[in-house]
């Protein structure tokens, strides 16, 4: 195989890398506590203690087509929900394996079928987060071998009973690095029923971006900046995904203020796209099921920026262009150019605006197409440029935003002659 070759991904990994921007749902049986998914662990918290949540578990808050349309605001386009975490509960009718299940608890309900129908009422694609750890399993400690068994048949009923889903993202192996995770028997049963479903098994924080079995499709970098994969002569085309919490916990926390803001946000879906990552952003509805009104609001207002700029968030991969700073471009499937301008001022009286500087001209160099016009996406206004392309030469004036707003990042979009 050549070694500088780069291999064409598959047209699921494909469309996989042009979504862009999806939502991660960690909610379970902790949520009820409001300390985060790992309390049962982090407090220590008896089984026979922890198990009882369960007799409170209602979900009565929890409408799944509700939650869609939040995330369709937001203009994320698929939804990875936790179906199993670490402490053993699902939110699926296991069909006997367990009864520790929703259906066996207060909510009386497969929360995992009302995810699905909801997502595709409103157009996301619905994704299966599935725990390889597990807490309550005795067998995960005394016959590991069993418990694999049984974690394979929980997966398998989530292949057959909820139509075709966008795929599988678990987490877990790096609790057991050493052990025999039978991954060729659970991939090849994922394939045999849903073939064209994105396999993602996360590496962890301290393995960030690292590639696992072949069957993987998406490389994950947990809570910290992606970096460029290089895929020469690799056999496969793999995707790349960062996933990020909204606060400090992966789960509900009542007490947890310290919430990310709409311009971190906005900043880090732009350091997911410059590399050609996806953005996987993480809410943690109440016991109830409810999404809480904060971080409804930032995923909304959040929203109001993708939908101003989807042209350049959507179908679009990386460019190689680079700005000074923060500044970069990405390659649209329409063949037009995206360039994202970082720190630019607001128009207006000294008086009246801060942070007026960043308005000018704003150099790119590595542009190897010739530019007819640039104009700023959001309200068409045509931008001055230059180009000399024997010296690798690109610049355009980016005018200021418009009094009284600042969209954090704004995006050019240039026509190639």
């Amino acid at each position: 195989m050549n070694s500088n070759r780069i291999p064409e991904p598959s047209p699921h990994v494909a469309a996989f890398e042009r979504m862009g921007f999806g939502m991660f749902i960690h909610w379970g049986l902790y949520s009820q506590l409001g300390r985060g998914e790992w309390v049962m662990n982090i407090d220590r918290i008896p089984k026979a203690e922890y198990h009882k949540l369960k007799d409170t578990f209602t979900a009565e808050d929890f409408d799944a087509k509700t939650i869609a349309s939040v995330a369709k605001k937001a203009g994320m386009k698929y939804i990875v929900l936790t179906t199993r975490h670490h402490d053993g509960f699902s939110l699926y009718d296991t069909r006997g394996l367990s009864d520790y299940d929703a259906p066996h608890s207060p909510a009386g309900r497969d929360l995992i079928a009302e995810f699905v129908d909801g997502c595709r009422e409103e157009g996301i694609v619905p994704f299966f987060y599935h725990t390889t750890i597990d807490w309550y399993q005795e067998s995960y400690q005394e016959d590991f071998n069993a418990y694999l068994d049984y974690l394979i048949k929980s997966v398998e009923v989530l292949c057959k009973h909820y139509g075709q889903i966008g795929g599988f993202w678990f987490d877990g192996n790096w609790d057991k690095p050493l052990a025999d995770w039978r991954e060729d028997e659970l991939y090849g049963m994922i394939r045999k029923y849903q073939p064209e479903a994105i396999i993602v098994n996360n590496s962890g924080l301290h393995q960030r971006g690292e590639y696992g079995h072949p069957e993987i499709d998406s490389v994950t970098f947990e809570q910290g900046q992606p970096t460029p994969l290089d895929r020469r002569g690799k056999s496969k085309y793999v995707a790349a995904e960062m996933c990020q919490t909204i606060n400090n916990h992966w789960g509900y926390g009542l007490k947890d203020f310290q919430t990310k803001s709409v311009k971190q946000l906005i900043e880090t879906i732009c350091v997911c796209r410059k590399v050609g990552a996806n953005y996987l952003l993480n809410i943690g509805p109440t016991g109830s099921g409810m999404v809480d009104s904060l971080q409804k609001f930032l995923l909304e207002t959040m929203g109001i920026w993708v939908h101003m700029y989807e042209e350049a968030i959507y179908g679009v991969t990386p460019s190689g262009i680079q700005g000074v700073g923060a500044d970069f471009a990405l390659k649209g499937d329409n063949g037009k150019l995206y360039f994202f301008v970082h720190d630019l001022g607001s128009n207006g009286h000294s008086n009246v605006t801060v942070g007026g500087g960043g308005i000018g001209p704003r150099a790119f160099t590595g542009l190897k197409d010739s530019i007819r016009s640039v104009k700023w996406l959001d309200n068409g206004e045509s931008l001055p440029f230059v180009q000399n392309q024997d010296v690798d030469l690109f610049s355009f004036y980016a005018s200021g935003y418009p009094y009284g707003m600042d969209f954090v990042v704004r995006v050019a979009e240039a026509d190639i002659a």
